[in-house]
C-alpha cells in the first residue's frame, strides 16, 4: 500500500507540475520571431553571398532551415492569423485583407497557456482586438493602432511623405502611448522590440515562456538604420536573376499601394537602391535578434528554448517586374523557416513544403501539448528525424479574387481568376520562374493535372472564386 501511495503521489505532481513533459524533463521555452516582407533569400548562409545577417547564419548552422516554406496568403493581417490560429483563411476568417478571426477557434497563445506555459507577446499587432484579446497573457513594446496625431512630416529614407501608417504607434496593454519608442513602421524600432523580448525572457518565472515578436522589418516605409549609411552601396548590388521593367499582364495590383512605391517602368538603378535599402533593414534586424539569441545565452536558457525564426511572406523588389508583395512567385509566397532547439538537427536542410499555419501544431508535438481539434495544419515534427520526407504534396496559394496557386515537389501552376490566365514553371529546371510553359503542348498533360487539382481544392475549402468565375474550364 505504502509504494503504491507513493506511486500516486508522484502520478500527481507530475500531473501538477507546469515545467515537465511526458518524459519528466524541463518543458522547453518556445520563442517565435517573425520578420515582415522578408524574401526567403536574404539569409547569408542559406545562399545570399551579399547580404550580412551573422546571427541568422547562427541559427541556420545551429538549426534545420526549410527551403520550401511557404506563407497561403501574401498580406500581413491573413498570414499572421494561420500563424496565430494554425488554420487556413477559409477557415479562420481571415481569407481577404482586414477581417475578423473566427473567435470559435483555438488560438496558439490559448494552446500555450493550458499546458503550463506563460504566453506573452511583442511587436507589430496587425489582426482585429488586441494580443490579450486571442490569448495572450501579457503584451510589451505592443504596435498598434491610434496614433495618428503623433505622425507628422515624417519621410522614407527617398524624402517621399509616408502617409500609409499613420495610425502605428508603440503602446501598453491599456493603451497608454510611448511615441517616443517608434511610430510607424520603421526600422529604428526593432531594436525597442528586442528590448521587450529581453525583458520578458529576463523575468523570474516558474512556468516556461511562449514569446511571439513580430517585428515590423523589413516592411516599408524603409527609413535608414542608424549607423548603416554606408552598408551596401547601390552600384554593387546585383540585381535579381528576374528582374524585370514590367510585369507581362496586369496580375490583380497593379494600382495596389505596394506597387505604387516604384515608378514603371522598374529601372536597374531604382531597384538597385531599393535592395540596399532593404538589406540595410535586415541586416539592423538582423542584429536585434542577435541581442535576443545572446539574453538566452547569458541566461543559461538557449539549450532548452526552441526558437524559430520566419516571415509573414516575400517581397518582389524588382524581382518579375514587380515591387510588392501580392503575388504567387517564390520570392513572395516562399519564407524563411529557421527551427533551432533541443533534439532539433543542427546545420541541416528539408526540403518539405510546410505552410506558416503547420507551426503552431509542430510546437504543440515538440512540447507535448495537445493539438486543438480546430487547427488544420500539420505537424512537421517527424521530418526532424527524417521520420516524414513530405508532409504536403501540394501547397496551395491565393491573394484575394485575383490570384490562385498550386505547388507541388517541381512544378507550379497560377491561375488568375479575373483574367482567366494561367502559368506554368518547372521550378527545378527553372527556380526563378523565367519560362512559362502554359502553352507548350508538352507539358500540356501537367497543365491540366494541376488545374484540375486545384480545382478540387477549390470545392474543397469552398472558395467563392469559384462562384465568380463560375469554374472556369481548362
Amino acid at each position: 500500500m505504502k509504494s503504491l501511495a507513493i506511486t500516486l503521489l508522484c502520478s500527481v505532481i507530475w500531473f501538477l507540475a507546469p515545467t515537465t513533459t511526458w518524459a519528466g524533463e524541463a518543458k522547453p521555452n518556445i520563442l517565435l520571431l517573425v520578420s515582415d516582407d522578408q524574401r526567403p533569400d536574404t539569409i547569408g548562409a542559406l545562399g545570399n553571398d551579399a547580404i550580412e545577417t551573422p546571427n541568422l547564419d547562427r541559427l541556420v548552422r545551429e538549426g534545420t532551415s526549410f527551403t520550401r516554406a511557404v506563407c497561403a496568403n501574401p498580406i500581413c493581417t491573413p498570414s499572421r492569423a494561420e500563424i496565430l490560429t494554425g488554420c487556413d483563411g477559409f477557415t479562420n476568417g481571415t481569407l481577404d485583407f482586414g477581417r475578423k478571426i473566427n473567435p470559435d477557434l483555438t488560438t496558439f497563445p490559448e494552446a500555450m497557456v493550458r499546458d503550463g506555459y506563460h504566453a506573452w507577446y511583442v511587436g507589430k499587432w496587425h489582426n482585429n482586438d488586441r494580443p490579450k484579446d486571442h490569448g495572450y497573457e501579457e503584451s510589451r513594446g505592443l504596435f498598434g493602432s491610434g496614433g495618428g496625431k503623433w505622425w507628422k512630416d515624417q519621410v522614407d529614407w527617398k524624402g517621399r511623405p509616408i502617409t500609409g501608417y499613420r495610425g502605428w504607434i508603440f503602446q501598453d496593454d491599456d493603451r497608454t502611448k510611448h511615441p517616443e519608442l517608434g511610430v510607424g513602421l520603421t526600422p529604428n524600432i526593432s531594436s525597442h522590440f528586442a528590448d521587450a523580448a529581453i525583458e520578458l525572457i529576463g523575468r523570474e518565472r516558474e512556468k516556461p515562456f511562449f514569446l511571439h515578436v513580430n517585428f515590423t522589418a523589413p516592411h516599408d516605409p524603409l527609413i535608414m538604420p542608424p549607423g548603416y549609411a554606408d552598408r551596401y552601396p547601390p552600384e554593387s548590388m546585383a540585381l535579381p536573376k528576374n528582374f524585370l521593367p514590367r510585369h507581362p499582364f496586369d496580375h490583380g495590383n497593379f494600382d495596389g499601394r505596394d506597387e505604387q512605391l516604384l515608378p514603371w517602368p522598374r529601372t536597374k538603378a531604382g531597384v538597385k537602391d531599393e535592395l540596399a535599402m532593404y538589406y540595410r533593414v535586415i541586416s539592423h534586424l538582423d542584429a536585434q535578434v542577435g541581442r535576443i539569441l545572446n539574453e538566452l545565452d547569458r541566461r543559461g536558457e538557449s539549450d532548452n528554448t526552441i526558437v524559430l525564426y520566419t516571415s509573414d511572406h516575400g517581397l518582389a523588389v524588382g524581382s518579375h517586374g514587380l515591387r510588392g508583395k501580392q503575388n504567387m512567385y517564390e520570392h513572395t509566397i516562399g519564407v524563411p523557416l529557421i527551427v533551432r532547439g533541443p533534439g532539433i538537427p543542427k546545420g541541416e536542410r528539408r526540403d518539405a513544403q510546410v505552410y506558416l499555419r503547420d507551426i503552431y501544431p509542430t510546437c504543440c508535438e515538440l512540447t507535448g501539448a495537445a493539438i486543438p481539434a480546430s487547427v488544420n495544419g500539420r505537424s512537421f515534427a517527424a521530418v526532424f528525424a527524417d521520420k516524414e520526407k513530405e508532409i504536403h504534396p501540394h501547397v496551395f496559394g491565393y491573394f484575394r479574387d485575383a490570384q490562385r496557386m498550386i505547388r507541388d515537389d517541381r512544378w507550379k501552376l497560377i491561375h488568375y481568376p479575373k483574367i482567366d490566365r494561367v502559368q506554368l514553371f518547372d521550378l527545378v529546371h527553372d527556380p526563378n520562374e523565367l519560362r512559362d510553359l502554359s502553352d507548350d503542348p508538352r507539358h500540356a498533360k501537367t497543365r491540366a493535372r494541376l488545374k484540375a487539382q486545384l480545382h478540387e481544392w477549390q470545392h474543397q475549402v469552398k472558395d467563392p472564386v469559384l462562384a465568380q468565375t463560375n469554374a472556369t474550364k481548362d
